[in-house]
């Protein structure tokens, strides 16, 4: 995979564009700045604009050219994010070290997402806010008609709100919800998509 995504960052254009998504731009400027990690962050859209905000932010993603592209944009806006290159079993973080997370379609396999989801949420303060958008199991039958919606192919890998309350039990769940919308995010999201959104306080 780090193959696929440092051939798909390399390209001059912005794979999801230099925007923040719609939903972690709302529910990110809601909250009082403080420390913020991005996990598997790609080119860095959403890592920037929070510390444009003013969030002491950290990011990862197993793909270097997404480094580049992220620090090239935290560069235009005159912001600086601290991001790592490697995936989460590589990552150390401390233990209650931040106040958010955000999860932006990032979408693990089906086999690892319960444990990665699970410690991920270790490295949050207790009364943190953990803030997700990606895509549900509906959104099959978008991308199977339309490739640009971009999304997993593979059913397992998309999220059910079942499936987001058993990983993230351990929250006071704020807002949960399933919907269609349409996806203007680069190249890569586009058109009618099914997405779930997720707001939690982890208790």
């Amino acid at each position: 995979m780090k193959e696929f995504w440092d051939s798909r960052y390399k390209d001059d254009a912005f794979a999801f564009g230099k925007e923040p998504n719609d939903y972690f731009k709302q529910q990110i400027s809601e909250l009082k700045p403080g420390k913020l990690l991005m996990p598997a962050e790609g080119e860095g859209r959403n890592a920037v604009y929070a510390a444009t905000l003013g969030w002491d932010v950290s990011a990862f993603d197993m793909s270097s050219e997404g480094k580049i592209k992220a620090e090239a944009l935290a560069d235009d806006l005159g912001v600086h994010i601290d991001y790592k290159v490697g995936e989460l079993s590589q990552i150390n973080y401390l233990e209650s070290e931040f106040d958010a997370i955000g999860l932006v379609y990032v979408h693990f396999p089906s086999n690892l997402r319960t444990k990665y989801h699970q410690q991920l949420t270790q490295f949050l303060k207790p009364g943190g806010i953990l803030i997700l958008e990606g895509f549900n199991k509906k959104h099959l039958q978008f991308n199977s008609v339309n490739p640009k919606a971009g999304g997993p192919k593979n059913i397992d890998m998309l999220f059910s709100s079942e499936e987001l309350k058993s990983d993230f039990s351990n929250f006071d769940i704020i807002e949960l919800e399933e919907k269609e919308v349409e996806l203007k995010e680069g190249l890569y999201h586009v058109g009618q998509s099914a997405v779930i959104r997720f707001v939690g306080r982890k208790k």
